[in-house]
């Protein structure tokens, strides 16, 4: 009798990470939580990092309860969020805990950058990426500029993801998918650009050899099968950026879609088969990230549940006590568009106070001010769905041109799928919905885990490319349906949003 396959996957965000165990049996896709642990952004002399140490033991821990369990796994992914990573030196040692991409050294770095090394329109040119100011290239400029010790003495640079991977095989790699969130790589010839590398004085070898998603880094390690119990289970290169697992688990019927991977960050995109680099694209600021099986995802970050997140920890008790759709229930008896703000403002990147932020916006652009966690919660998701408006109406433009590098035509776009832990979220996905004028599909809440997964049967030969992944995916879950509403109502709220914003 065969036995069944198990994939062993560590999905980690900005705020938590959790380990997750799938299957696939008979056509359908079956999951189990196995860890959820937090993933603490820690402040400390002016900087923001993040303890890699700490997640590598939640990685273990999470092996370890496989083996108590007796579930005899097939093989380990790991994804992350993009831009950070993990400094190496010559003795094979970590210089210190990675910087955060929240890490203040960089807001204004990005502009030091452009006005003294290389342009904007000449960097996008070269990278196809939204110039954010966290983005690798930024970060690794500030730290330049701030004679840092660990990057002055680093041998190799891995991204999270593949730093992760290394400290469970000793193998290292530079996955795809991340690589192409740093602002380094171009995404025609795959490859990190050596003019953006000289103005780093670094070099391509210091990333590491390039890989794409579905390759076999290694198998554990003699100390890492010691200390989980396994044997020599191999890690996979999976899409290593989270958006690029949670994006090929999209359970799309064909390629007329758009996707809204929700979470601390939304990335709303189109799935194209070449980049998109042009003078609309710039002015719009999108970014080509790497896709599975060479599709380029083209998309736009948005400051997504981040903004609710923050502002959750600064109410009291009492209202943190809430669950998300009582609190969220309240928010719709307010107001609706009573405040608006733009989501994607900087002073909303990591304020001291969400809520004094948010407050303050509307009161430079003249609205009232939300007092109440109602008002302030009404006021975060009518501003998110007007902000999906607009870049998904920007997508349809690009989806209805000839914009890709080999003249591929994209159609128009049907269906909205919404994915991640924010397809929950019913009352966004309405005003979603009703804001976009497009039919919503929310579903899977795992899509990151389970894009994750779906790569390792893939390179296990479970099964043999993207649509059956999807088509798998599909069968596995029931996803729920939106229909727009109202449509005269928030024809009037978006002209309001758009006055608003432009301040």
């Amino acid at each position: 009798m065969k036995s069944k396959n198990y994939f062993f996957a560590v999905d980690l965000g900005a705020t938590s990470g959790r380990t997750i165990i799938g299957s696939i049996e008979n056509g359908s896709l079956t999951l189990e939580e196995i860890t959820r642990f937090h993933n603490h952004l820690i402040e400390q002399g002016g900087h923001f990092y993040w303890d890699i140490h700490a997640l590598y033991l939640e990685m273990i821990s999470g092996l370890r309860e496989v083996v108590r369990r007796d579930i005899k796994i097939t093989s380990i992914g790991i994804d992350t969020w993009g831009v950070d990573f993990v400094m190496i030196g010559d003795d094979d040692a970590i210089l210190r805990n990675p910087r955060a991409y929240r890490d203040p050294i960089t807001f204004n770095a990005m502009n030091d950058y452009l006005r003294q090394v290389i342009s904007k329109r000449e960097i996008y040119d070269i990278t196809g990426i939204q110039l954010m100011n966290f983005n690798t290239l930024f970060q690794l400029y500030a730290m330049r500029q701030e004679k840092n010790s660990a990057l002055n003495s680093t041998k190799e640079i891995l991204f999270m993801p593949d730093a992760l991977s290394w400290m469970l095989t000793g193998k290292k790699v530079c996955e795809y998918t991340i690589a192409s969130t740093s602002q380094l790589l171009d995404p025609r010839t795959k490859q990190f650009d050596e003019r953006l590398l000289d103005s780093l004085a670094l070099a391509q070898n210091t990333f590491g050899k390039m890989v794409d998603p579905g390759t076999v880094i290694g198998t554990l390690t003699e100390e890492a099968q010691r200390l989980t119990g396994l044997g020599p289970v191999p890690v996979i290169a999976v899409a290593g950026h989270d958006t690029g697992s949670a994006v090929a688990a999209v359970p799309a019927k064909n390629e007329r879609f758009a996707y809204l991977s929700s979470g601390t960050w939304s990335l709303m995109g189109i799935e194209t088969k070449a980049p998109i680099i042009n003078d609309l694209s710039y002015e719009r600021n999108f970014t080509n990230e790497g896709g599975i099986e060479g599709t380029t995802r083209f998309l736009k970050n948005i400051c997504g549940m981040w903004l609710y997140e923050c502002c959750r920890k600064e109410w009291p008790d009492a209202v943190r006590s809430l669950s998300h759709p009582e609190l969220q229930g309240s928010a719709m008896k307010a107001e609706a568009f009573r405040s608006l703000i733009n989501p994607d403002d900087i002073m909303f990147a990591n304020p001291t106070s969400m809520i004094e932020a948010i407050q303050s916006y509307c009161r430079q652009t003249r609205q009232p001010i939300p007092e109440t966690p109602a008002e302030i919660c009404r006021c975060i998701f009518d501003s998110l769905a007007l902000r999906y408006r607009q870049v998904f109406l920007w997508l349809r433009e690009f989806a209805n041109q000839k914009s890709t590098a080999d003249g591929h035509k994209l159609d128009t776009i049907d269906v909205l799928h919404i994915i991640g832990g924010g397809s929950q979220n019913k009352y966004l996905n309405q005003f979603t919905a009703n804001a976009t004028g497009t039919t919503v599909l929310a579903g899977p809440q795992e899509g990151t885990a389970i894009g994750n997964i779906m790569l390792q049967a893939k390179t296990a030969g479970l099964v043999k490319d993207i649509w059956e992944m999807r088509q798998i995916i599909a069968n596995s879950i029931e996803l729920v349906r939106f229909e727009p509403t109202d449509k005269d109502i928030w024809d009037l709220a978006y002209d309001k949003y758009l006055r608003v914003t432009k301040r």
